[in-house]
């Protein structure tokens, strides 16, 4: 039962309101209860003649009172709602049909659309009639026929939105196919226009026939999408759409970027001009984090039409330009670069290097990241151009290389095909009688689906040998049937050469659009020489879907119902058999979006369809049940009455101790009574004990060490820490505080850098649920100092080393933990240079070596090994050394335990490895940098 945006679950109880006359009856001559007095002359009056007396009536406002009370009690019970679930009424008789949207314009506000769909049917359910659930983007083929309100529940509930439009007129046409005529339809739009509307509409008039129609539509906020996506030389420029202008005054939506791993690159707002239906957002962002990007989306709006997905052809390409032809400097706008760097602007980023030398040139563009490098008119290569450029093909980069009279004269083998010495010229020996155009693209060609420009002739061009192999190496040819554009495959790359030069000698080709398109074609292919191709432009095998996207534009596993996706497809449409998404390899990937550059957003148009059928809107807000405020305010109300009841009976003045029992009672009741936003939270005695730990952890920078629950060892840890924070203090700008024991198991161990964690062959190897809670703090940058403190026992012997207590019961804690591959602190490792200049790291003992994590060996480095320069510290170091016991200062200031051997330097030299240690957790490996020194020198010095 619904009035306006008041609704009852059980409607029938309202019926007892018309009960509260005859209430008012009863109370209205209900008297009170009257006040006995205890008088001893009463005996005296009993004899007293009778006389019939009319009882008092009750007081209008306790009678009000009660009155009110039954109400709110009556009301109670009918269970009220405000803001109930949307849903249109069900008139008319029969089958009720359910027309419901759920293309991925439904995703912006499923939640409200899903709820009405359950009260339409709930209502269906309280007339006990069947239910036709029709969801118009599960299309045709879905089950049309009649149900019951429990079946068309169970159905509603496993409904979902499509990450592609409505098909209105199809569904409707395959209901006008069944036997069923609807009682009543109820159309639950998404209010997005679609391609069948205008067919949708007619059906729907005869389908309907005389049965009632109601159209639900959703919220008056416009619907968003990214249409377009551009990588543009300066700037990413993104474009999108919306169903009506935004209002004004609102704020713009933020479009944002994010790479594989959904970090947010950068953002920007979408901006609309005024009255406008289509928007701009501009994010400038450098081309090597622009080239990061793998998912652009509208925050805050989940539907798929909000995401666009980007694969290897949308990112921009490095293209590096050389040229060999002295005509460069000379006439700058006559030379190839000049047709070329026009060429490749408008969709990649063109590098020229500074370098005139060849092989210092081909190393820049190398090394400088290009994926394409065009090589105008150079001839034969140096030996180490050659040997860089052949290294590069094969990792993945594309050279595209152009004929010219330096390539006449003489070629190298980093070409497609063999070539025929000499060139075939207007009017020479290999002529023709007139300039020749360009044929029709092969299908095979990446040229495929490109018009040829009809508008250009060729007038020179250099020859390939014939042989089997060259129809297939060919891309691009004139009508005579002689190649134009050829290709090899190399490696991971692609060599290709155009057969006539890059500026007008030759031809003029490159004064045509069709010149762009087709390098745009070729950088397309590009992946670089450290990518990955793009799929289904190296073959015609169909790609695989890998990962599509749900209505709601997340990221799913493909479904039965998702096809292949046809390799080189330039018109496919989204849809059941191919949902926007990811087709491909992990490796070798394309994107397929929902909407597509050009296409727009309009609102769904009613105005065409009958007066007849009444339109409504979707509830705005969530339904609040008001039941448990009206049962309250009816608790209060016979609080009150047995107050009022106590007043006039005269209880109070009677008896004090009754009064004060009922003010304790009413107390007790208030105090219990929950106050919404004045709740008390009491910390229990565990979290206060925490707290006090966070804040003594955090006050200042302290050095913690693992309490072990040996006595001994626990107090040596704290006196060698609180020796080595006073050497820190006079030695360094840092200043630590009083040194903490860290107990594994309950403290938090994130607010330090760096653990000290003696061991010994007694203690206890903790629970699993510590050594995972370790295993989390190492993971996430914190660095255990493991110390067995049995360099005496075990010394250079490996053997004796398997039989100490405390290596053994190291051995056994690291069993338990995700650690890497171990070294000893080699000759160049940051450690050795993070404050002072060290070669060993003693410690109350010395000899033994200090553990660290295992980088892997490289040329680059001195004597093979690597710049330390990793990323992060290491989150283990391993000593035997005792170095807490080398830094253990008492009370009275002295040195605790003496060094073995008693050599004062060695002392100094342990807390120069504390301080080491310390600095290197607490600042990294920036000193690695240090050995670029020399190199860097050496450069600026060329």
């Amino acid at each position: 039962m619904n009035f306006l945006p008041l609704s009852f679950a059980a409607p029938a109880v309202l019926v007892a309101l018309v009960l509260l006359p005859a209430i008012w009856l009863l109370l209205r001559s209900t008297p009170p209860r009257p006040r006995r007095l205890a008088f001893p002359g009463t005996k005296l009056l009993a004899d007293l003649r009778r006389r019939e007396e009319t009882p008092a009536r009750s007081p209008w406002w306790l009678t009000l009172l009660r009155l009110m009370l039954a109400a709110a009690l009556i009301l109670a019970l009918a269970r009220p709602v405000w803001q109930p679930e949307a849903g249109g009424s069900v008139a008319g008789d029969g089958p009720v049909l359910i027309l419901f949207d759920n293309g991925w314009a439904s995703a912006a506000d499923w939640t409200t659309r899903t709820r009405a769909l359950a009260a339409t049917i709930d209502r269906a359910a309280d007339q006990d009639r069947p239910v036709i659930l029709a969801a118009t983007a599960d299309g045709p083929g879905q089950t049309l026929t009649a149900v019951d309100s429990a079946a068309a529940r169970e159905r509603a509930g496993a409904l979902a939105p499509r990450p592609w439009a409505s098909d209105r007129a199809g569904v409707l046409a395959a209901l006008a196919a069944t036997a069923v005529k609807p009682g009543a339809i109820l159309w639950l739009s998404d209010d997005l226009a679609t391609a069948g509307d205008a067919d949708a509409r007619d059906r729907l008039v005869a389908l309907a026939g005389d049965a009632p129609v109601t159209i639900l539509g959703g919220s008056d906020a416009p619907l968003l999408g990214l249409t377009a996506a551009e990588n543009a030389a300066d700037a990413l420029t993104v474009r999108g759409a919306a169903t009506r202008p935004p209002a004004e005054g609102s704020a713009a939506p933020v479009v944002r970027a994010l790479d594989l791993k959904g970090f947010v690159i950068g953002e920007a707002p979408l901006a609309f001009t005024a009255g406008a239906r289509t928007g701009e957002a501009r994010l400038q962002l450098p081309l090597e984090l622009r080239n990061d990007i793998a998912r652009i989306e509208i925050a805050g709006v989940p539907t798929a039409g909000a995401v666009r997905l980007v694969d290897d052809r949308w990112r921009r390409r490095v293209v590096g330009l050389i040229s060999g032809a002295s005509a460069d400097t000379a006439q700058p706008l006559l030379s190839p670069l000049h047709y070329l760097r026009n060429a490749f602007s408008p969709f990649a980023d063109v590098r020229e290097p500074r370098a005139t030398d060849l092989d210092a040139a081909v190393s820049d563009l190398v090394d400088g990241g290009a994926s394409v490098i065009a090589i105008a008119d150079v001839g034969r290569l140096p030996e180490r151009a050659h040997r860089q450029l052949t290294d590069w093909v094969n990792r993945g980069g594309v050279l595209i290389r152009f004929a010219g009279p330096r390539l006449v004269e003489g070629a190298d083998d980093l070409l497609p095909v063999r070539l025929r010495p000499g060139s075939r010229v207007l009017g020479g020996s290999l002529s023709w009688e007139k300039p020749q155009e360009l044929a029709p693209f092969a299908p095979t060609s990446p040229f495929a689906g490109l018009t040829p420009p009809t508008d250009i002739a060729v007038t020179r061009q250099i020859l390939a040998e014939p042989d089997a192999t060259l129809p297939d190496r060919t891309w691009a040819s004139l009508a005579d049937g002689t190649p134009l554009v050829t290709a090899r495959t190399e490696g991971a790359g692609r060599v290709i050469l155009f057969h006539v030069s890059a500026d007008t000698d030759w031809s003029s080709l490159p004064l045509s659009g069709g010149f762009v398109e087709m390098l745009r074609r070729v950088v397309a292919i590009a992946h670089g020489a450290t990518g990955s191709p793009t799929a289904g432009e190296t073959s015609d095998i169909p790609l695989p879907p890998l990962r599509l996207i749900d209505g709601f534009g997340r990221f799913t596993t493909p479904g039965p119902d998702a096809r292949p996706l046809p390799a080189n497809a330039t018109d496919i449409v989204p849809g059941r058999s191919h949902p926007p998404g990811l087709y491909g390899s992990d490796d070798s990937f394309r994107a397929l979006n929902l909407l597509a550059p050009g296409d727009s957003l309009a609102p769904l148009d009613l105005a065409a369809l009958p007066e007849r059928f009444a339109r409504r809107s979707f509830t705005a807000g969530d339904p609040f049940a008001i039941a448990p405020l009206v049962l309250g305010i009816a608790m209060a109300l016979l609080l009150i009455d047995a107050l009022a009841a106590l007043v006039l009976t005269g209880a109070f003045t009677r008896n004090r101790r009754h009064t004060a029992a009922l003010a304790l009672g009413v107390a007790l009741l208030a105090g219990a009574a929950p106050t919404p936003g004045h709740a008390q939270i009491v910390p229990t005695p565990a979290q206060a004990e925490a707290d006090r730990f966070a804040l003594a952890a955090t006050e200042t920078t302290r050095l913690a060490y693992v309490k072990t629950g040996d006595p001994d060892l626990d107090t040596t840890s704290r006196e060698g820490l609180e020796g080595l924070s006073r050497y820190l203090a006079s030695r360094t700008a840092l200043e630590p505080g009083e040194p903490i024991g860290v107990d594994l198991a309950h403290d938090e161990l994130a607010f330090f850098p760096l653990l000290y964690w003696p061991l010994s062959g007694s203690q206890a190897k903790p629970a699993p649920e510590t050594m995972a809670r370790v295993d989390a703090y190492m993971k996430n940058g914190g660095t255990i100092l493991f110390d067995t403190r049995d360099e005496l026992q075990t010394g250079p012997d490996p053997t004796r080393a398997a039989a100490s207590p405390a290596t053994a019961k190291l051995r056994e804690i690291l069993a338990g933990l995700d650690i890497p591959p171990l070294e000893p602190v080699p000759p160049d490792h940051v450690l050795t240079k993070t404050f002072y200049l060290m070669s060993a790291f003693p410690g109350r003992f010395e000899g033994g070596p200090l553990w660290v994590e295992e980088l892997p060996d490289s040329n680059d480095g001195p004597a093979g090994r690597p710049v330390r320069g990793g990323d992060g510290v290491s989150p283990i170091l391993i000593t035997a050394n005792d170095l807490a016991g080398a830094w253990a200062i008492g009370p009275d200031g002295d040195y605790v335990y003496p060094t073995v051997p008693a050599d004062p330097y060695q002392r100094e030299l342990a807390f120069r490895t504390g301080v080491n240690i310390v600095m290197y957790t607490l600042t990294g490996n920036y000193k690695a940098d240090q050995v670029h020194v020399p190199s860097l020198l050496e450069r600026l010095g060329q």
